[in-house]
């Protein structure tokens, strides 16, 4: 058997509603009504059932951790997972212009004649 075959990312939806319930000491019911509500939207199955990934269980635990320690209601815990999203996909956005950038930047040092 390949050494690669169970190298799996964080993003893999691989745990059923009944151990994601477990691994984040939440009620599947709960999760049910976190994935209706947009909170956390884990993968499916082919017959619909849906798989959650360690990335969506760390999820759970954290919107479990706004709610009940800080207070917030679960429509603010939405809003906040959506700004924390936009945030991170435009700080890799930023991290990918600066890069392009700096291979136009070394593409025009390397064109330009000297003293040009």
């Amino acid at each position: 058997m390949d050494a690669n075959y169970f190298d799996l990312s964080d993003d893999t939806p691989v745990y059923v509603i009944s151990v994601a319930a477990q691994l984040s000491g939440l009620h599947p019911q709960t999760l049910r009504q976190y994935d209706r509500l947009g909170l956390v939207c884990p993968g499916r199955t082919a017959g619909r059932g849906r798989l959650y990934s360690t990335r969506d269980i760390i999820q759970l635990r954290e919107v479990q951790r706004l709610s009940q320690e800080e207070g917030i209601n679960l429509a603010g815990i939405k809003r906040i997972l959506e700004l924390e999203n936009e945030s991170l996909r435009l700080r890799e956005e930023v991290h990918r212009l600066r890069a392009e950038l700096q291979m136009i930047k070394a593409l025009i040092r390397y064109e330009l004649p000297p003293g040009a």
